[in-house]
């Protein structure tokens, strides 16, 4: 198996409908107009010499190496900037451009340490391939270089040169190698948009720099990777490859981490991964990645990763390794003794938004037809579920209406309870490189975030609004539309429910919800407000991205379909460029929730009370299937509690410290009989489990995984399961030791039996995903190739519904006791509750949670920077350092959940959502005061933990 293929065409594809034709050597070539003459050669084949040139940025035009002559012009112009023009006859290889290149290419490497044989890049390096390409055999200028080649001169020290920068964690920089190509530069600030790199010096002196002559570490560098893969040199280097080698094979596979699915190449020798490189052909990400996607993987070799199944009698005792065949039988055996002593509905499941479809599928299956009940439930109701109820309600389908290449298309963009330069970064450098070629932004958040104002971008409003004043806000954008006339009248009534507009409308329309009088209530001037109403109506293209900000509240739903009814209103529907876009917070979110993962709803948003829809179901798994839906997740601790739930099959969830209210988790757990928890580690929740089944990585597995734009997406299996099974044969395993007759030999044939059961997947298969690389559902016999946009010609549910949308104040509410609002959310870093990018260098940039906090109230408390400080809510207590900031307003404070020891949410409440009882995260009142340290519960827990993860034969599984 070889290294995956990709050509770099040097520059650019042109998007130009027009064609041009020209002579490149002698061969007619027809091209869009505005190709450059480098990619129309390299598409006829023929390779012209290059350096600086690479297509994921714009041409530059400074290494001198990909000159070319043409007929009727004078000189040697680069084939990299120049662009075709019908009838033009170009030769890329004469006598004269020989010499140049040459001469260019000996200036080059009379700079350049000659040390190819032991360098990291032997083998994948641009420069020397170039040295063969223009058959350079001597370097009349000697190779001692000016500057920056060797350490010393002479006797002496070379004051000229640098040593290496190994800051970062995963890859190095050597300025001795540096060509000056600037491709570095160049990608860190089109691709990525973060401005990071500069060239500093000049002539031979010159060489990148990160920021003002900083370590890569310490300087405003993100550590995306986009430099390191730029560089055609050794000059940038992942470290990983400087230990292991070249590749010798590569498997495109899907990142599993955020919603954005990026598209890699994993990199191999052997069965050891060596590095993952974005792929080009990816459609999500178009060959761009963040830190996480590019360099956190080592958490799959991490020490710390349990192999071996464990079992044991109480949560008190060590865990005593055993056999998959022991384990396996000891839990089917207590789930039917539980169920026989407390009943049929005495036990449930929940499934993972990180693990693919064909195993979330399993799972609901598994819990359906095997334990009797509809009791599953997952994470992505925890933080999405208002956007299928929001979205359903006023579209008719429980997604976005976009690809991500439309943010291309876009002219005004508002975001609204989103941070997708630490959330969805990939995503973010697109919307960035928008936003810097004219597209406005207006941005509704509590905090500053980066894209409120960062090199070269600007906010155009930024409406700070206080948490959980959502739907005010969003109605008040929605009441100067209407009461100014900015709506689309002809959309609305050749798309949507006329009468129904009506309606909302003259709701809208009063005085209560005009920008002046919810100023007070929301914290947002008025004029500012008008103004962003303004400009999203009337801008052009106008598309709305959201993320948890707006799901997790009381108000989630409410909020989701006050987006839905201003994108309706303003027309931006049903076109590339506009929309209404959720950016899903983990890997497989909408996957998870397409497989039937939620407890009143079978794969596809079918209800499960539905006779024909189980009748699918029924006739292909050979079971009677209820139609009651079970519990919500909260229903089962609750359950539990009341002595009516017993057992629990968790597969890839860390409820105790991902959900709200975290003594409340606890004591549900603590009341079953049977918890099994299956993950890569031993997580918050197992400590309160009895059986440990170890989970397989996403590198170890074949599979699916559908991103936040409905992109069904190949997971493909690098490397054999370290703990010996994929989590799909675990599942399988225990379903037969159930008594279930399964039979999957692979993971196809899983996603074979969704498609026949699901119509929105009805065909997609492996074979057809591999065939077209990947696909947007619903995918069938009237959309072919997939869905990129939704609602085309019309609404899935038929007339768009306008909807009117009260605010309801939450019952969370600031007092004496607690006159402070705690939001959460995430960092670039770190990922979801931290199990994996913990266990990876990425804790450099984050080595716990901070609560961010504004000067003005922590001078009124008397903490200074880096003090220990206790957050305190109705709910409970934690302590962590503070990080004063403006970032947040007055009132305001903020903090990420990555690090157990923290466990912010021993502070969320568990108020929750109208429709879904999706968790208000995102609002709780608190007090913050100072402190000296870890609190008495946060001991109390790090000892019960330690106690819980003890391992007969082994000192203590660490977490």
């Amino acid at each position: 198996m070889p290294l995956v293929p990709e050509t770099d065409y040097g520059t650019p594809a042109s998007r130009a409908s027009a064609q041009v034709t020209l002579t490149i050597d002698g061969r007619a070539v027809t091209v869009p107009e505005g190709t450059s003459i480098m990619r129309a050669s390299m598409e006829a084949g023929i390779q012209v010499p290059k350096l600086c040139a690479t297509d994921m940025v714009d041409a530059f035009g400074s290494c001198r190496l990909c000159l070319v002559e043409i007929e009727g012009r004078a000189g040697t112009p680069a084939s990299c900037t120049t662009p075709v023009a019908p009838g033009l006859v170009v030769h890329t290889q004469t006598t004269r451009l020989k010499d140049i290149r040459k001469g260019v290419m000996e200036l080059y490497i009379s700079d350049h340490p000659l040390d190819c044989l032991t360098c990291a890049a032997n083998g994948d390096c641009e420069l020397q391939d170039m040295a063969g390409a223009v058959g350079l055999r001597e370097v009349r200028y000697g190779m001692d270089g000016d500057n920056h080649v060797k350490a010393r001169s002479g006797d002496g020290v070379n004051a000229k040169w640098m040593p290496k920068d190994e800051s970062n964690p995963y890859f190095t920089y050597d300025p001795s190698k540096c060509i000056v190509c600037s491709r570095c530069v160049r990608a860190c600030e089109e691709v990525q948009g973060t401005f990071a790199l500069t060239i500093e010096g000049r002539g031979f002196e010159s060489r990148v720099s990160a920021g003002q002559h900083e370590a890569f570490l310490s300087s405003e560098c993100v550590s995306c990777g986009a430099c390191v893969q730029a560089c055609p040199t050794a000059t940038l280097t992942e470290k990983s490859v400087i230990a292991i080698g070249q590749p010798e094979h590569s498997v495109v596979t899907t990142c599993a981490y955020c919603g954005v699915g990026c598209s890699f190449k994993a990199e191999m020798r052997g069965e050891e991964l060596v590095r993952m490189v974005p792929w080009k052909d990816g459609q999500a990400n178009r060959g761009h990645s963040c830190v996480k996607g590019r360099f956190a993987y080592g958490y799959s070799t991490h020490r710390e990763r349990i192999l071996n199944p464990m079992i044991r009698d109480k949560v008190t005792d060590p865990w005593r390794e055993v056999t998959w065949e022991e384990a396996l039988a000891h839990t089917a055996s207590e789930f039917r003794r539980i169920q026989y002593q407390y009943g049929r509905e005495a036990i449930g499941g929940i499934t993972s938004s990180r693990c693919t479809n064909e195993e979330t599928y399993l799972v609901q299956k598994l819990i359906r037809a095997g334990f009797g009940n509809n009791n599953v439930d997952t994470c992505a109701r925890v933080c999405h579920s208002p956007t299928g109820y929001g979205l359903g309600q006023a579209f008719g389908t429980s997604a976005g209406t976009q690809n991500f290449d439309s943010v291309e298309e876009t002219d005004v963009v508002i975001l609204i309870g989103a941070n997708p330069t630490d959330g969805h970064p990939v995503f973010a450098s697109r919307l960035k490189k928008r936003l810097r070629q004219g597209a406005k932004l207006i941005v509704i958040d509590p905090r500053r975030i980066d894209l409120v104002r960062s090199p070269h971008i600007e906010a155009a409003f930024h409406l700070p609004l206080l948490p959980g004043t959502n739907v005010a806000v969003v109605t008040a954008l929605a009441h100067v539309i209407v009461t100014e006339g900015l709506f689309d009248e002809a959309f609305i009534r050749a798309r949507c429910d006329w009468s129904e507009f009506e309606d909302w409308a003259a709701f809208v329309a009063e005085e209560r919800h005009s920008p002046e009088a919810i100023e007070a209530l929301t914290g947002v001037p008025a004029e500012t407000l008008r103004g962003a109403a303004r400009l999203f109506a009337t801008g052009g293209n106008g598309a709305i991205y959201y993320g948890l900000g707006v799901t997790e509240h009381s108000q989630g739903s409410t909020t989701v379909m006050a987006i839905a009814n201003l994108a309706m209103a303003t027309g931006n529907i049903g076109r590339p460029g506009v929309g209404v876009n959720p950016l899903r917070g983990q890997n497989n979110v909408q996957g998870s929730c397409d497989m039937g993962s939620f407890p009143h709803e079978l794969p596809g948003y079918r209800h499960v009370s539905d006779d024909a829809t189980r009748s699918v179901f029924e006739t292909l798994w050979g079971v009677t299937l209820s139609d009651e839906p079970g519990l919500r997740i909260p229903n089962m601790l609750d359950a539990a509690v009341d002595g009516t739930f017993k057992g629990l099959y968790i597969q890839g969830e860390d409820i105790l410290q991902s959900d709200p209210d975290t003594r409340r988790v606890a004591a549900g757990l603590a009341a079953m009989e049977c918890v099994v928890v299956q993950d890569l580690f031993l997580n918050e929740t197992a400590n309160y489990a009895h059986v440990f089944l170890p989970g397989s990585t996403f590198l170890e597995k074949d599979g699916t995984f559908t991103n936040a734009e409905r992109r069904i997406n190949r997971v493909r299996k690098v490397m054999t399961p370290r703990n010996g099974l994929a989590d799909w044969e675990v599942t399988q395993k225990l379903a037969q030791a159930m008594g279930l007759d399964w039979r999957y030999s692979h993971p196809s044939e899983i996603m074979d039996e969704i498609a026949a059961t699901t119509p929105s997947f009805a065909k997609v298969s492996y074979t057809y995903l591999d065939e077209i690389g990947s696909v947007q559902w619903p995918c069938n016999e009237k959309s072919p190739l997939g869905s990129p946009i939704m609602h085309v010609d019309g609404f899935v549910r038929g007339k768009g519904k306008f909807i009117r949308t009260e605010y309801v104040a939450t019952d969370e509410k600031t007092g004496p006791r607690f006159p402070l609002l705690l939001t959460t959310g995430r960092i670039l870093s770190q990922y979801n509750v931290g199990a994996q990018t913990r266990r990876t260098e990425n804790v450099v940039w984050h080595e716990e949670d901070r609560l961010e906090i504004h000067p003005h109230d922590a001078e009124l408390r008397g903490i200074r920077e880096g003090d220990w400080v206790r957050l305190a809510s109705r709910s409970g207590e934690t302590t962590l350092r503070a990080l004063i900031t403006s970032r947040v307003a007055p009132g305001v404070v903020y903090t990420t959940f990555h690090h157990p020891t923290t466990q912010a949410n021993v502070i969320t409440t568990d108020f929750s959502d109208w429709a879904t009882n999706c968790p208000e995260y995102k609002v709780t009142a608190v007090q913050v005061s100072p402190s000296n340290g870890p609190s008495d519960w946060q001991r109390d827990y790090e000892d019960q933990a330690r106690q819980s993860r003890r391992i007969v034969g082994k000192l203590e599984a660490a977490e």
